[in-house]
């Protein structure tokens, strides 16, 4: 009986007990044995179906779980737009700022930090951007992907 588990041998068990009883008892005992095998038959069915569904329902949590704790794609088109439009939007008043009270040096410094936001938050979403490897053939990592 090789392949089988314990409940493959009890079953066989049972089909060889119910052929021996109604070798025993004669035809007329035939259906109730036979109905008697297969509830048997059908119990395992629905113990190895709900075995099947309850792990597969705990999967299903699991991956639900996973999910739920692990951090969402901030990257969307709209979120990258929005920056550039409030960057936009801020430059404007800090280089008047910035240039009407320093000058040059000032407008530098209003210019350095809008830059410097929009790099950082480049860095934020795409940690690759800044510092690829190359190849020896001088290809970079992210078209190898």
């Amino acid at each position: 009986m090789t392949g089988m588990d314990a409940r493959d041998t009890d079953l066989k068990k049972e089909l060889d007990a119910t052929l021996h009883v109604r070798r025993e008892l004669g035809e007329e005992y035939e259906s109730a044995l036979v109905d008697s095998f297969l509830e048997k038959v059908e119990q395992r069915i629905d113990g190895t179906v709900e075995r099947r569904v309850r792990r597969q329902l705990a999967e299903q949590r699991m991956t639900v779980a996973r999910d739920a704790r692990s951090p969402r794609p901030t990257d969307s088109w709209g979120e990258r737009f929005g920056f550039g439009i409030v960057s936009l939007v801020l430059a404007v008043p800090l280089s008047a700022i910035g240039g009407g009270v320093a000058g040059l040096p000032g407008l530098l410094v209003a210019w350095t930090g809008v830059v410097g936001v929009n790099v950082v938050q480049a860095a934020r979403t795409h940690p690759g951007l800044f510092g690829r490897r190359r190849h020896a053939s001088g290809e970079d990592d992210d078209w190898n992907d």
